[in-house]
């Protein structure tokens, strides 16, 4: 899968997507993330991408010019073939949850496209194919939640984590359920005074037992 992300900070990425998981699956050739800087479709000396609002507020807005550019430039280099969806975050966008993650999992490629500022040009909305929310909540801007995507759909992709089941048994992996609770060694843990021990069943070595106290304890999502 091939992951391209436009925004006005392409430095902003480089920490995250280049540790852990997402490296490994990198290196591995198993995914491509391709970052473009918005700026490079600006048609000014200064490299516009955000003006006043019409109507007056405080604040600016993101310009729909360099954004409808960009999208035009980057899907129309795919072959036609290829399963492409395009993305505007924005705070009135569909909630973004696990079911989600599996769909997107499907496509070829993934647009991701990241405001600033109040908000971005609506007209921009007449060119993507959905617009997504992280969360009832403000971020400065939409590279949080691009990163949150990536992350949320590769690991669903086949090979990039070591063991299958890892994606298949955690939480959300059903709809409504979290992942039972997890212990490793050592088998006690003392803090002061206080014994803090791990489950019995889970070092019965019955696999049957271990499955059923494992479905019982998996809770419902908020």
């Amino acid at each position: 899968m091939i992951f391209h992300i436009v925004t006005i900070f392409p430095e902003i990425f480089s920490s995250y997507f280049n540790e852990s998981v997402i490296k490994r699956a990198r290196e591995k050739k198993l995914l491509d993330i391709r970052i473009h800087d918005l700026r490079a479709w600006t048609r000014d000396k200064r490299r516009t991408v955000d003006d006043a609002p019409y109507g007056g507020g405080a604040g600016m807005v993101m310009k729909a010019e360099p954004i409808i550019e960009a999208i035009a430039r980057i899907n129309g280099k795919k072959a036609r073939k290829k399963k492409t969806k395009t993305v505007l975050f924005s705070a009135k966008g569909k909630k973004w949850n696990q079911e989600r993650a599996k769909k997107y999992a499907k496509f070829d490629e993934l647009v991701l496209i990241c405001g600033r500022y109040e908000g971005v040009d609506e007209r921009v909305n007449k060119f993507v194919d959905e617009e997504v929310s992280v969360g009832d909540y403000v971020l400065t801007g939409g590279e949080i939640p691009a990163m949150t995507i990536v992350d949320s759909v590769a690991r669903l992709l086949p090979g990039v984590l070591g063991n299958a089941e890892s994606a298949a048994d955690e939480s959300h992996s059903r709809v409504g359920l979290l992942e039972y609770p997890q212990y490793t060694r050592p088998e006690i843990i003392e803090i002061k005074g206080k014994k803090y021990r791990v489950p019995k069943v889970l070092l019965s070595g019955d696999h049957r037992k271990i499955a059923n106290w494992r479905r019982a304890k998996m809770k419902k999502a908020d």
